[in-house]
């Protein structure tokens, strides 16, 4: 495995294993984030991967960069293979346009699309969870069809709700709490991908498949109620 480090203060290190967005990147950067977990333990206080970097917060009171760098060093150069990435598959659903995908016609209109392609593109596809960033929980969604590529809103929102769905440029993601955001909105999950009371806060994690599948406005509101499950396989 090929990867650069470099400080980040004192307790901090990224480690880039390279400079462009592409799935075999993102995997190794996953892999080396799964190899560091396992091979540091408490050592560690958080990693954080992104499309082609992975940051590691370590304890500083107990280790120096040197001593991290040589630890890390010796993991990731280990004969033994780095396990493949296990990418679990996380199916959410989605109510489309209306009330809850104010730009839908946006995307249509400027992709040469019906509504209802825009629909079936955006279902129809598999996406890998790149890196989760911008708010606590907010996946970026890589395998987005070229025909949906969209630019961002010329003027941002000052509120998109939590579980909006939006497209920007290449990219598809989904809004876990309400926050401003210049995304194009297409639809809305009545799923909670962000609740700090739960063990893991955010449902999704880097290296994650995501499948959206579309619901009606009845669904969505029962789903929201918790008159009706849904499960995320």
């Amino acid at each position: 495995m090929t990867y650069s480090i470099f400080p980040l203060g004192d307790r901090a290190l990224s480690l880039s294993f390279g400079e462009i967005i592409a799935p075999e990147v993102n995997d190794q950067v996953i892999a080396a984030a799964k190899r560091l977990s396992e091979g540091l333990g408490d050592a560690v206080e958080e990693l954080v991967p992104t499309y082609c970097t992975l940051l590691v917060h370590y304890r500083a009171e107990a280790f120096d960069y040197a001593e991290m760098e040589q630890r890390i060093a010796a993991l990731l150069s280990s004969e033994e293979e780095l396990a493949a990435v296990q990418r679990r598959i996380v199916t959410i659903p989605v109510c489309y346009g209306g009330e809850y995908g104010p730009d839908i016609a946006t995307v249509a209109e400027h992709g040469g699309l019906s509504e209802e392609e825009v629909v079936r593109l955006h279902t129809a596809a598999d996406y890998r969870v790149y890196m989760l960033g911008f708010i606590a929980g907010f996946p970026y969604l890589g395998g987005l069809s070229r025909q949906l590529h969209t630019p961002r809103l010329s003027q941002p929102r000052l509120k998109i709700e939590a579980g909006s769905v939006g497209i920007a440029g290449g990219q598809t993601g989904v809004y876990p709490v309400a926050s401003p955001g210049g995304w194009q909105i297409i639809g809305r999950t009545p799923l909670a991908l962000y609740d700090p009371g739960r063990r893991m806060p955010a449902l999704l994690n880097a290296g994650d498949t995501v499948r959206f599948s579309p619901i009606s406005r009845q669904e969505f509101l029962s789903i929201a109620e918790g008159e009706q499950s849904w499960d995320l396989q």
